[in-house]
């Protein structure tokens, strides 16, 4: 299993921006898809993920304002952000789940940067 992420970039506060998640096909059946970021220097933190039933879960720090959506016909993970905060900034990072979301995701991506400025 591939993912590779786009849509990073350099927003203002309050700002939105989208990214996205080309999943690769696979052999393996993939449960769940998700989005965590890391600032260099801090422990990675989950952001939201979607389960294999479409039912979404969110940290509590971008609930309101972050959508997390699959598309499984074009094999694609968005995150659409909204009402960026200059805290948003990190690297993030795609992951998939072959099995259930309490246990380590089984394939990430390479990242892709945000930066929100104030």
């Amino acid at each position: 299993v591939q993912l590779v992420e786009s849509g990073g970039g350099l927003v203002q506060a309050g700002g939105s921006l989208r990214l996205s998640c080309a999943v690769s096909r696979s052999d393996y059946m993939i449960n769940a898809l998700g989005w965590y970021r890391q600032v260099p220097g801090e422990r990675r933190e989950s952001v939201a993920i979607v389960a294999g039933d479409d039912s979404p879960h969110y940290a509590d720090f971008v609930k309101g304002r972050f959508i997390i959506s699959r598309d499984n016909a074009k094999n694609t993970l968005y995150l659409q952000m909204n009402d960026l905060k200059p805290e948003d900034t990190a690297i993030y990072t795609c992951a998939a789940w072959l099995g259930h979301i309490t246990v380590a995701p089984d394939y990430w991506g390479q990242g892709t940067q945000v930066t929100v400025s104030s």
